[in-house]
C-alpha cells in the first residue's frame, strides 16, 4: 500500500509549500513523490513515525504541520536514512511536459 492513500496525505497542510533559498524550492508534492518513490514500502512508517535528529526529533509529519519547508525535511530523511548524496537533489520533480 502506497503512504499517499495515508490520511496524513490528505490533511489540510497546504500542497503549496515551497522553499527558497539557494535557488532550491520543494514543493509538499514533491516531497510525497520523493519518499515514495526513495522508501517506497516504508514511506509511510518513515514519515510519520521516524523522529529526525536535524528536526529536534520531530517527525516528517510533524515538521510539515510546523510549516518547516519540504526540502529541508527531505534531507533530514535523506542524512537518517543514510540515502547516497546522488539521490537526493532535484528528486520529485515530474520530466517537463511537451509542447
Amino acid at each position: 500500500m502506497s503512504f499517499r492513500t495515508t490520511s496524513w496525505r490528505r490533511s489540510s497542510l497546504s500542497s503549496r509549500c515551497t522553499e527558497q533559498g539557494a535557488g532550491v524550492t520543494m514543493r509538499r508534492s514533491e516531497f510525497l513523490r520523493a519518499v515514495d518513490t526513495e522508501f517506497q514500502a516504508r514511506a509511510s512508517s518513515l514519515v510519520n513515525d521516524l523522529g529526525l535528529s536535524a528536526l529536534r526529533g520531530r517527525t516528517a509529519l510533524e515538521a510539515l504541520a510546523d510549516g518547516t519547508p519540504p526540502r529541508e525535511i527531505w534531507l533530514a530523511l535523506c542524512v537518517e536514512m543514510d540515502v547516497p548524496e546522488n539521490r537526493r537533489h532535484g528528486v520529485g520533480r515530474l520530466e517537463p511536459r511537451g509542447h
